[in-house]
């Protein structure tokens, strides 16, 4: 029978030859490659402008916001970024409004994106003037606060106009009375008058803002508008009312009753 001679570890003819076994090469481990943050970013960025595309008026506040904040910031979560605008002003019209200033004291606003959000803000207010330009009928009560909230809800300085009415209630002029504080200096009501005279107007209505965007009357308010009614019934100018613009909402004092 064929063997293995012991001494020279040579096999007989007649024996097979040894089975050599090689280790096994290692594969190697496949890792599944993480997405980079930088390419989630820009699939929820590109999500979101799809979005906006087919449905603007579907999304909330903030989610416009946010899009509008991908032009002044390459990589950044402008959703959180939106949020605390929002919180901070209360409404995007008070974001559009703010100041640069007083947009950097929100947490990763910087200047770009701060001057960026005033530009477009300033482009809104001229766009809604733009819209009553010319002739302006301020027949009805939705036309009045439309116009009003349009040139005084983002002040931020309190001030005070007068709107001047024919007797179709046309808009026959516009005057800014006073920035600052609205008080009852004697000299608003002679003004007034004369003013309504020189023009023509049969009517007047008085607007002023609130700029910490509470309306509420103060009484330094009513004593103004008292003062001015009566002047006005003299000459037989009628009061239309005095509307107090705050933020997103007003105040109608003659609803109140208050003159």
């Amino acid at each position: 029978m064929a063997g293995r001679d012991d001494e020279t570890g040579a096999y007989d003819a007649g024996s097979p030859p040894p089975i050599e076994l090689e280790e096994s090469p290692q594969l190697p481990i496949l890792k599944t490659a993480a997405a980079k943050p930088e390419n989630l970013l820009l699939g929820h960025r590109d999500r979101a402008r799809n979005r906006f595309e087919k449905r603007p008026d579907a999304l909330e506040d903030y989610e416009v916001l946010e899009i509008l904040l991908f032009q002044s910031v390459a990589r950044a979560d402008t959703k959180a970024i939106a949020k605390r605008l929002l919180k901070k002003f209360g409404s995007v019209r008070g974001v559009l409004g703010a100041s640069s200033a007083e947009l950097q004291k929100v947490e990763k606003v910087g200047p770009r994106m701060a001057e960026n959000l005033a530009v477009v803000g300033e482009i809104t207010s001229r766009a809604l003037k733009d819209r009553i330009e010319g002739p302006v009928d301020l027949g009805s009560w939705s036309k009045v606060i439309a116009y009003c909230q349009s040139r005084m809800s983002e002040l931020k300085n309190e001030r005070l106009r007068v709107l001047y009415l024919n007797k179709q209630n046309g808009l026959m002029d516009d005057e800014e009375m006073q920035e600052g504080t609205v008080d009852h200096t004697p000299a608003y009501p002679r003004e007034i008058v004369r003013r309504a005279l020189e023009v023509g107007a049969t009517a007047v209505i008085l607007v002023h803002n609130h700029p910490s965007g509470d309306p509420t009357p103060s009484r330094a308010d009513i004593e103004l508008t008292r003062q001015i009614n009566t002047s006005c019934q003299t000459m037989n100018i009628a009061v239309h009312d005095h509307i107090i613009i705050g933020r997103d909402t007003h105040t109608s004092m003659k609803a109140l009753q208050l003159f």
